[in-house]
């Protein structure tokens, strides 16, 4: 068996490592494009900051190496030109001028990649994208003597580029033409971000975007001109399918190279893995593209697996992604509530800010944990962290819990690692939970930050059930002040007649007071995850 694959780094070098454990025979040839076929992608911003100061310790494999101990037959500086599927061959150029050839296949493995995105905007050529190790070194080079840096883009990469650019002690300015950073997370989960990017000197632009770009500055749809002795683009990308098009291969929905369950393309003999391909979303079941590191490795050992004849088949994709943004870490999996919501899917919303390990012990930093729930099979629909610490791991607990299967409530039953310094004995991922039985059998009724001003027009009072200190440093308008230890005595000053909104400062004390009112005959809901939920989202 000849397997040709195109494309190195996380999905075309998993396929040919898996490959060679499964067969020792096969020809196993790899063309890559660039100088490099191996390298950890993911860790290139944090070379331009300096974290990882050796620039070597990005490049994982070299092909003499993948030589050595796989006996792989890969070709750097090669670009796969043309796929003829009828004679299943491959033209191929030698970039280092050794013109054209063609090289033949049994089976064919694409792993091209995506392309950055780059908008139609005057002086846009001058911008970087941060793809390979060569864009690393070409904007570590240009940021030498830069000054100033403006990084389009508030995503992921955006985010961590802009980070590493300040610790490279670069004036640093990030433009997003959303509401927020990061739209993997709704946006009052992002608002700490975007105050924790300012705390460290970044000038976060939401609500605009670049539409000049200067030799020296860019300019904004807002009219604010900005410094920019370097710009670099991270906007998104797209799925790299243009071998795929010349091949006549079918393209999915959503722009990717459509695949099966077994990563095969509308040819029997070509398989497609990583960001090129689309994948099917963990909700709908629907084509979606989730350009992660993880699902390319997944994919590419599936098609080493499905090649050798193993009975395999690629699950939905879940979308888990976590990102560092200076002392905070943010994590995501799922679905949010902002897509629910345009998909008009159903959705219950649960907020919660416990400690991310035992209050008592020292080092106790918060935590903010979203869980979006489906509110007739209490199925997860996605998750969201925020914190200091703990963000990760909570998310990891979640995302496992989806792959699962589980139920929200069942997540108060997970049997999780517990000592004081790394979590409490009631975790975190448990307390969702218990909220989420709670909504489950109408123990609790809650109502979301962006419903408030609805339910206030509508008649509804804003019980602040937090001590006076605290009404006092920040309060919801014209709420009234009962600490809920008080409550009890003071029942004959609340009114009767109309509905309650209860809050405190997280929503634990919030959730006793509406349950000590219910009982007493009120109308009661507990605004969900209480006056820090709804604080953040007043950030934008």
């Amino acid at each position: 068996m000849k397997v040709v694959i195109v494309g190195g780094v996380a999905g075309g070098m998993s396929t040919a490592a898996r490959l060679r454990r499964l067969d020792e025979r096969a020809e196993i040839v790899v063309l890559e494009k660039g100088p490099h076929v191996s390298y950890a992608n993911c860790g290139l911003p944090y070379h331009l900051g300096g974290v990882i100061e050796d620039r070597d310790a990005l490049l994982l494999q070299t092909p003499e190496s993948l030589r050595a101990r796989f006996a792989l037959d890969v070709r750097t500086g090669h670009e796969a030109l043309a796929v003829d599927p009828a004679a299943r061959t491959v033209t191929v150029r030698d970039l280092d001028g050794g013109g054209t050839y063609v090289e033949s296949y049994d089976h064919l493995v694409l792993s091209p990649g995506a392309r950055p995105v780059v908008p139609d905007v005057p002086g846009m050529d001058r911008a970087m994208t941060l793809r390979d190790v060569t864009d690393t070194d070409r904007i570590a080079a240009a940021a030498a003597g830069a000054g100033s840096a403006v990084v389009i883009g508030g995503g992921f990469i955006g985010v961590e580029v802009a980070e590493n650019l300040r610790l490279r002690g670069l004036k640093v300015a990030l433009v997003e033409l959303g509401r927020q950073v990061l739209p993997p997370l709704d946006p009052e989960m992002a608002a700490p971000l975007a105050t924790e990017l300012a705390a460290h000197g970044v000038d976060v632009h939401l609500n605009t975007q670049v539409t000049k770009v200067l030799p020296q500055a860019v300019e904004l749809s807002d009219g604010t001109t900005l410094p920019a002795g370097l710009v670099v683009l991270a906007i998104g990308v797209r799925p790299d399918t243009a071998l795929a098009r010349t091949a006549g291969l079918a393209i999915g929905e959503r722009g990717g190279i459509a695949v099966d369950a077994r990563q095969r393309t509308s040819d029997p003999h070509i398989h497609a893995v990583g960001d090129a391909a689309e994948k099917t979303d963990h909700l709908t079941g629907d084509p979606t593209l989730v350009p992660l590191a993880n699902l390319a490795n997944r994919h590419g050992r599936l098609v080493a697996d499905a090649l050798t004849g193993r009975p395999v088949s690629s699950g939905p994709a879940i979308g888990t992604a976590v990102a560092k943004v200076f002392g905070l870490t943010a994590a995501a999996t799922g679905w949010n509530e902002k897509r629910l919501t345009a998909a008009g899917i159903p959705h219950q919303v649960l907020h919660i800010h416990p400690t991310h390990h035992a209050g008592y012990y020292p080092g106790a930093r918060p935590l903010a944990l979203k869980l979006l729930v489906d509110p007739a099979s209490q199925r997860i629909l996605g998750a969201q962290a925020v914190g200091a610490e703990g963000a990760d791991k909570r998310v990891d607990v979640l995302a496992t819990a989806i792959r699962g299967g589980l139920t929200a409530p069942e997540l108060a039953d997970l049997e999780l690692a517990y000592a004081p310094p790394y979590g409490s004995a009631k975790d975190p991922v448990n307390m969702l939970g218990h909220v989420a039985d709670n909504l489950a059998t109408g123990t609790t009724d809650t109502v979301q930050w962006h419903q408030l001003d609805q339910a206030v027009s509508e008649g509804a009072v804003v019980l602040d059930v937090r001590t006076p200190a605290e009404h006092r440093s920040g309060a919801l308008p014209d709420a009234l002040n009962i600490p809920v230890d008080e409550l009890r005595a003071r029942l004959d000053e609340l009114p009767t007649d109309r509905p309650l909104i209860v809050y405190c400062q997280v929503g634990v004390r919030g959730h006793t007071a509406a349950r000590l009112l219910t009982q007493h005959g009120y109308r009661a809901r507990n605004l969900d995850g209480g006056y820090l939920t709804w604080n953040a989202s007043r950030a934008d």
